[in-house]
């Protein structure tokens, strides 16, 4: 059958560009499901990186925490290469349509919404703040969350550019991250992982 149900990771590296800025910069990679069948969260530099990780399984969805270069960059290439949708908040779409003016992602992810793989359940957050779509997603059974650029080790994501406010991603985090259970990992777009537990002790500091 389909063996245990996991999460695989790879860090791979390019750029980010916003506001006619560009830095180098590193993403998590990540992947959840079984022997058999997977969902890649975010799609960042490298097809050939994301299809490292998946190993052959069958791709049941590329799912979007964000618009941002960095992390919907090589999406549409992803999705020719394992046949799978697309999923974006569709709040994002401008900032889709600064990375991709050909392509269009196949559907929404709306607040709440849930995809089962491997015998699990992924339940999306909408998480707005560093940008106006994102989201993260949450795994109860193994006990994590992905956070895109959302939640770090360390606290929250960077607001400041376009389409992004620090109030309003505050507010994502205490009402839609906080109230999980202390030990749900957060497994984040950049950098290392930490724990909800961690992050809600610190927050008194922002």
């Amino acid at each position: 059958m389909g063996g245990p149900l996991r999460v695989d990771h790879a860090v791979t590296s390019g750029t980010f560009s916003l506001d006619g800025e560009t830095f180098d910069v590193d993403n998590n990679v990540w992947v959840v499901g079984d022997d058999d069948e997977c969902v890649v969260i975010d799609a960042p530099h490298s097809v050939d990186d994301i299809l490292a990780v998946v190993a052959g399984r069958r791709v049941k969805a590329i799912l979007l925490t964000h618009a941002h270069d960095d992390h919907s960059r090589v999406a549409p290439a992803l999705r020719e290469a394992v046949v799978a949708p697309i999923f974006l908040h569709p709040d994002d779409k401008p900032l889709w349509s600064l990375v991709h003016q050909d392509y269009l992602w196949d559907l929404d992810l709306p607040d709440g919404w849930e995809l089962s793989v491997a015998g699990t359940t992924v339940r999306t957050l909408h998480t707005p703040g560093h940008a106006p779509g994102a989201c993260c997603f949450l795994v109860e059974d193994l006990g994590c969350v992905f956070t895109g650029d959302t939640l770090f080790h360390g606290g929250p994501g960077a607001t400041g550019r376009s389409f992004s406010d620090r109030t309003v991603l505050e507010s994502s985090i205490r009402e839609r991250l906080f109230g999980l259970p202390d030990d749900t990992v957060v497994h984040t777009g950049h950098g290392e992982d930490t724990t909800v537990g961690a992050e809600r002790a610190a927050s008194a500091g922002w």
